[in-house]
């Protein structure tokens, strides 16, 4: 006989109360077991969106959903360990010059990485656009490739790790829940703290194309974050980061590929190597290395022998030709002037819409599919000059993703001031 019923719990979130560490643990063993039912965790959820959680309520559900399935234990390897998060946005391929970077000075980095739905892209799409890379790794080859390998994986996350957190992130894809701090905080810490990592840096988006639309949501995110790893004993700092535009001058999957190898080659646009070295100092400094001199990795080449180990290491090929799309589409400036305005989500919408993205998990993406970026807001253009390249597979594409990016790309007389920092704001305990 069960403990609880699912309606009293579902009751006691409706009416703004406070739930108890027995309700929270029984609901969510309850949900894994498929005792509570779809629908009956939809109204929980919704419940939470709309009343919110305390600290408490939000701290036991996230060790609820850990308890849900395995941990990985990297205290055994013989470098110590750091992981870092992005709650996801445009363009954002940070991860994949990062994780080599982090690892030539000797600190396994644990990569754990999704797969993109909707306007933001996957980090495993990304890199499948590389002929033979593998995402799917048992945990020995993770735990060899961290010690005694290229000290690097970027890797799906194993089916034992917090399953009730993979059936509840699907049911608030689908049920408006996705929006709410206590359930992003919880879902992104829970798989994080499972992995076993020692050091956790988060880089939590701010901006149209994130998640969080401003900056004070985005700060009670990381605050929530922060809090929820430092008090299970991971060390966790936070940086909140602009996604008011795309980041870099490619979105979509092997486009972004070769960017993410131009930063390693020591070049590449100037926010994504901004983002890369601010990053990697915070996971350096976690690690125990707060002075490492991160631009001398990119320089002299140590972060990208790493990066063609790690990409051998999964069955992949560093050297192969990424794929190119079978038509493109250029958008041109219709006047002279400065570019005023370049909205990450609707070039984010575009990008899906060529085919980079997916809109259900289930769907296939092209991993040719995308947007080349000329000019970014604060530059002057010209009649005629590219502003974008649009990428596909299927020509029919071009109308709904051209309609995406209407009203976006304006061009006036007014000076626009120069983007500043990438890096908004620090936020650790």
């Amino acid at each position: 006989m069960e403990r609880f019923d699912a309606v009293d719990i579902i009751r006691a979130k409706r009416d703004g109360g406070v739930l108890t560490d027995a309700q929270i643990d029984w609901v969510i063993d309850a949900y894994t077991r498929g005792v509570v039912a779809e629908e009956q965790m939809s109204a929980l959820a919704m419940a939470i969106f709309l009343n919110g959680m305390n600290r408490h309520e939000i701290a036991r559900w996230t060790t609820a959903m850990i308890s849900s399935g395995e941990r990985l234990n990297f205290a055994s390897l013989p470098r110590p360990t750091a992981d870092k998060h992005s709650t996801g946005g445009v363009g954002d391929k940070i991860t994949l010059p990062l994780a080599p970077l982090v690892a030539s000075f000797g600190v396994a980095v644990p990569q754990l990485s999704g797969r993109g739905l909707g306007h933001t892209g996957g980090t495993l799409d990304k890199l499948e656009s590389i002929p033979g890379w593998r995402a799917n790794l048992s945990n020995e080859e993770i735990y060899h490739e961290l010690g005694y390998g290229c000290g690097a994986v970027i890797c799906a996350a194993g089916a034992g790790l917090a399953p009730a957190d993979k059936k509840l992130y699907a049911l608030r894809d689908i049920t408006g829940t996705v929006d709410c701090v206590p359930l992003i905080a919880s879902s992104i810490m829970s798989k994080k703290i499972a992995e076993g990592t020692h050091s956790l840096t988060l880089d939590v988006k701010v901006g149209s194309g994130a998640f969080m639309k401003n900056i004070d949501k985005a700060r009670e995110l990381a605050t929530t974050m922060v809090d929820l790893g430092t008090d299970a004993g991971v060390t966790t700092v936070a940086l909140l980061t602009d996604m008011s535009v795309p980041l870099g001058r490619t979105v979509g999957n092997a486009l972004e590929v070769r960017e993410a190898v131009e930063v390693l080659a020591g070049g590449g646009p100037d926010d994504v190597v901004e983002l890369t070295l601010a990053l990697a100092r915070e996971m350096l400094a976690s690690a125990g290395q707060p002075d490492a001199d991160v631009e001398a990795a990119l320089r002299d080449g140590r972060a990208m022998d790493v990066w063609r180990r790690m990409i051998r290491a999964q069955g992949g090929d560093p050297d192969a030709v990424l794929p190119t799309s079978r038509f493109t589409h250029d958008v041109v400036a219709e006047c002279d002037g400065v570019l005023e305005d370049m909205d990450a989500l609707k070039v984010g919408v575009a990008s899906w819409r060529l085919g980079a993205g997916r809109a259900r998990k289930e769907d296939p993406v092209q991993a040719a599919a995308g947007i080349e970026i000329f000019a970014k807001p604060g530059e002057r253009v010209h009649k005629g000059q590219k502003i974008l390249t649009l990428h596909t597979d299927e020509e029919d594409r071009f109308p709904r993703a051209l309609e995406a990016l209407d009203g976006t790309l304006t061009i006036g007389d007014s000076p626009v001031a120069p983007r500043g920092s990438v890096v908004f704001e620090r936020i650790a305990r």
